[in-house]
């Protein structure tokens, strides 16, 4: 019990100053758990961050659980991911229920902010797609992706892509050696991460099944929640198109409020999956900011808790290693796809856009100007072109 209130404690404080997105977040728990508190070795931490990474899913938040099982078991793990989200999914929610009152339509900013998030949003699938399609047989199933999922817009196509690529990739990469030999276990039973990766996969493909099946409201919202925390790579900014297609273009979420929030969640510390409360809380109040934030974050409980004891045996085994290569080459064509429709389409009408996205886009990748400041001048920028 004292190791579980030690955790609370220390992850609620990095959830109320942990500002700077999922790399900074990292840094914020080396300093914190492994400086500081010396809660795992060096090693350690490393391998589990190199997990991380490579699980799709909130990086930051998903080593933060790691790190709450290592020193009290998956209670620890729960305890660890409440003390770091909780904080900015409580001030996201507050902010959806104070929205509601005010009218946000016509505001001449919220079209900044849509400038920023092509800006955000291009420069994370640049990064993704530089480590995760370095070669031609990747780059080809990345594009194989975006071609299906431009074409047809559905979830079973999104889910068809990473089992084909998963297939292709094994065949391409399982000839490919690992020459690791640091070894590393995990405190949890094999039994368990079975069930939580069976969890995982089976409701990947049921919740589509059960919401084209029945016209209950809720199942649809969670579908499209938990597929989007499913199917992110490479950090919190890379789930905005997959969200906006899910939840602007079938109008449960206007334009102006999603892009709102979007600015809001900048600027809160943790991690930026939280936006997920915020629109669950503009679609159906406090009970769907929770709904919202248990279902995107469900995944990467289980991914984690599902992969902590075969990590160092996956890590090895060259058939997995190529079948997850080639998943994650297939996540970098449908985040594109996403990234061009609806957030591209809706943003660049005019060359005046396009001009302002590329200062942004500048700011953030060249000057490394902080996020919040290129929202800020998203906002500002937007309201002077209205005004123009």
């Amino acid at each position: 019990m004292k190791s579980l209130l030690e955790i609370l404690r220390v992850s609620t404080r990095l959830g109320l100053t942990s500002f700077g997105g999922p790399v900074a977040h990292l840094g914020y728990f080396h300093e914190e758990y492994i400086r500081k508190r010396k809660w795992m070795d060096e090693k350690n931490y490393a391998d589990l961050v190199a997990l991380c990474q490579f699980l799709p899913g909130p990086a930051s938040s998903q080593v933060g659980i790691g790190i709450g099982v290592m020193r009290a078991g998956v209670l620890g793990g729960i305890v660890s991911f409440l003390g770091f989200t909780l904080p900015s999914v409580i001030a996201l929610i507050l902010f959806a229920l104070l929205l509601q009152q005010f009218d946000v339509g016509s505001a001449g900013w919220i079209h900044g902010l849509k400038i920023v998030a092509v800006a955000v949003v291009a420069h994370a699938i640049i990064g993704m797609a530089q480590k995760l399609t370095p070669d031609l047989k990747r780059k080809a199933l990345a594009l194989l992706a975006l071609v299906a999922t431009l074409l047809w817009q559905t979830a079973y196509a999104q889910i068809g892509m990473i089992l084909l690529s998963a297939c292709l990739g094994f065949l391409f990469y399982s000839r490919q050696k690992d020459d690791s030999e640091e070894r590393v276990s995990f405190p949890v039973k094999r039994s368990f991460a079975v069930i939580c990766l069976v969890l995982f996969f089976g409701l990947l493909i049921v919740l589509p099944l059960l919401r084209e099946s029945t016209s209950i409201h809720w199942i649809a919202v969670f579908d499209s929640f938990y597929r989007s925390g499913s199917l992110v790579f490479g950090g919190g900014h890379v789930v905005l198109p997959l969200l906006e297609r899910e939840f602007v273009s079938t109008g449960w979420v206007s334009e102006e409020a999603f892009l709102a929030g979007y600015g809001a969640a900048q600027a809160v510390p943790g991690p930026l999956f939280t936006f997920a409360s915020y629109l669950g809380a503009v679609m159906n109040g406090w009970t769907g900011g929770i709904l919202a934030t248990i279902a995107v974050f469900l995944p990467a409980f289980l991914l984690i808790l599902g992969t902590l004891p075969f990590w160092d045996a996956v890590r090895r085994n060259p058939q997995a290693k190529g079948a997850l290569m080639g998943v994650n080459a297939a996540v970098v064509g449908i985040l594109i796809s996403a990234f061009y429709q609806p957030i591209w389409t809706s943003t660049i009408l005019a060359p005046a856009d396009f001009a302002f996205a590329a200062i942004l886009f500048s700011m953030l990748v060249y000057w490394k100007v902080p996020p919040w400041i290129v929202v800020l001048t998203g906002a500002a920028g937007g309201t002077l072109m209205t005004l123009l």
